[in-house]
C-alpha cells in the first residue's frame, strides 16, 4: 500500500469528518447501539468539528491519504488535554488517531503516530496523553508497543453510554 502523510487544511474537513465516522463505525459497530454510535459521529465528527481543530493555531491534525488518488483513510488530532487528571502546560493531548481497517497493518499507523509524537515535540510538548475505550485490545496494545503507559482513568460517554476509559502517556 502506498500512502502519504500531510498537515490537513481547511479544506480538508469534509474528507476527515468521512474518514473519523468510517474508523468509527468499523470499530464499535458490533459493540455499541447503533444510536450511539450515529449520536456520536454526527457530533463528534461533523465537519463543523474538524473545521474548529483546523481552524485551532493549537490544534494540529493529520491525514493519512492512500496514493494514487488521495483518498482519505485515516488521521491524527493533537491539541489540547481534556482529561480530569492533572496535566501541566507543556502536554498535549492525541485527541484521535484512526486508520481505515484496510491500511491496518501497513506501517501507516505506526508512521500517524510517530508524525503525532514529532509534531508534539516541535511544539514545546514533553508528554503526550490519550484516552481510550478499555475493551479497545488491539488499540492498546498498539499504544503500549509505543511505549505509552496507563496513569489514569476518565469517564467518556457515547450516545447516551458511559465508559470509563484508561488515559495514557508518554514521554517525548
Amino acid at each position: 500500500m502506498t500512502w502519504r502523510l500531510r498537515r490537513a487544511e481547511p479544506g480538508d474537513a469534509p474528507a476527515l469528518s468521512l474518514v473519523a465516522s468510517a474508523t468509527f463505525l468499523d470499530t464499535y459497530a458490533t459493540v455499541l447501539t447503533g444510536a450511539d454510535i450515529v449520536a456520536h459521529c454526527t457530533t463528534k465528527n461533523s465537519i463543523a468539528t474538524f473545521e474548529t481543530w483546523l481552524s485551532d493555531l493549537a490544534t494540529i491534525v493529520t491525514l493519512a491519504e492512500y496514493e494514487p488518488g488521495h483518498a482519505p483513510i485515516g488521521y491524527t488530532v493533537l491539541t489540547a488535554p481534556d482529561f480530569p487528571i492533572e496535566s501541566g502546560p507543556a502536554d498535549i493531548e492525541l485527541r484521535r488517531i484512526y486508520l481505515m481497517k484496510q491500511a491496518q497493518g501497513s506501517g501507516l499507523g505506526a508512521a500517524l503516530m510517530t508524525r503525532a509524537l514529532e509534531d508534539g515535540a516541535a511544539v514545546g510538548r514533553t508528554r503526550v496523553l490519550l484516552g481510550v475505550w478499555d475493551q479497545n485490545t488491539r488499540a492498546r496494545a498498539f499504544y503500549e508497543r509505543q511505549g505509552f503507559e496507563v496513569i489514569g482513568t476518565r469517564q467518556f460517554t457515547v450516545g447516551t453510554t458511559r465508559h470509563d476509559d484508561p488515559v495514557y502517556a508518554r514521554v517525548l
